[in-house]
């Protein structure tokens, strides 16, 4: 790989933690937080408004190159967010189920460090704007489909080593399916396809990708669930741009960890989980904690 090539990549992938905090970067890495959905991604509730919360932190002190090698530079970056989510679950069917808007605003703080450089941004990141079509075939079984947007609404500049927004549209189709029960198992999958648009001021474009979030738990019959979760991601085209390295630049990485659940039945719920990545490549390899909560009105 040519030098200019490699620097290209490690300051790109510096300000990775777009691939857990979803807020900076094009190099490998993805406008979607990886891994925020835990269990009841897909239980969407009965129709009304619903106010809900991410917070997360996240910790990476290692990049991996195209190989899954550790790259070494002198890095860290730790991330802490909260992104209020307001849910309007309409009572309007369409095609058989309920339609549902959604907007999420997150708030980032995000320190980076590379080779004795640092910089520390705080603000509001790339606001989210979506629908969807829920679905509830039994009690037990839920799912939903729908598209996201993610807009450039995060302070951006090429010159900085850390950004908190991104700089270009990303549209993001999705399925998701719950299997939701107070007692015995249940598990959660979210999958996700990005379509991302060129950033004007690098004229980089970031290639398509695919991930899903997971949850897999046992309920203990008194509103507690305890399991494990994560994510998968793979980018699945390359990188395209006059700055693109020649191996595309494509991303993979695996998280998981423990994850648990409390519901009090009346439509307030908190979940919280730790992960940890592995399979890294062409990204940022740290852990995170995560946790997500829901308020009815």
């Amino acid at each position: 790989m040519r030098k200019n090539t490699k620097y290209k990549l490690i300051t790109g992938s510096v300000l990775l933690l777009a691939s857990s905090c979803g807020f900076a970067t094009e190099n490998g890495g993805g406008m979607y937080p990886n891994g925020s959905e835990n269990y009841l991604a897909a239980a969407v509730p009965p129709p009304g408004v619903y106010l809900q919360g991410f917070a997360s932190s996240y910790h990476a002190d290692e990049l991996h190159d195209n190989s899954g090698n550790k790259i070494p530079v002198d890095f860290k970056v730790d991330a802490n967010a909260f992104a209020p989510r307001l849910i309007w679950v309409t009572p309007q069917t369409v095609l058989g189920g309920n339609l549902v808007f959604h907007a999420i605003a997150p708030l980032v703080n995000l320190k980076v460090s590379v080779n004795g450089a640092s910089q520390t941004k705080s603000g509001l990141g790339d606001m989210l704007f979506g629908t969807a079509i829920a679905y509830h075939a039994s009690d037990k079984l839920h799912y939903v489909v729908g598209v996201d947007v993610n807009t450039p609404t995060g302070e951006y500049d090429k010159n900085n080593l850390a950004n908190i927004g991104r700089n270009y549209w990303n549209v993001e189709p999705l399925i998701g399916v719950s299997y939701v029960q107070q007692s015995g198992i249940n598990g959660d999958l979210k999958v996700m396809y990005d379509y991302n648009w060129k950033n004007k001021d690098t004229n980089y474009k970031s290639g398509q990708e695919l991930h899903a979030d997971y949850a897999l738990g046992w309920g203990l019959g008194n509103g507690w669930v305890v399991g494990v979760g994560g994510y998968i991601y793979r980018q699945t085209t390359d990188d395209k741009g006059p700055a693109a390295p020649e191996n595309g630049n494509r991303g993979q990485a695996f998280a998981i960890g423990p994850s648990i659940k409390y519901d009090n039945g009346k439509g307030f719920f908190v979940t919280a989980k730790w992960q940890k990545e592995s399979g890294v490549e062409n990204r940022a390899k740290g852990s995170e904690f995560k946790v997500k909560l829901s308020i009815p009105f």
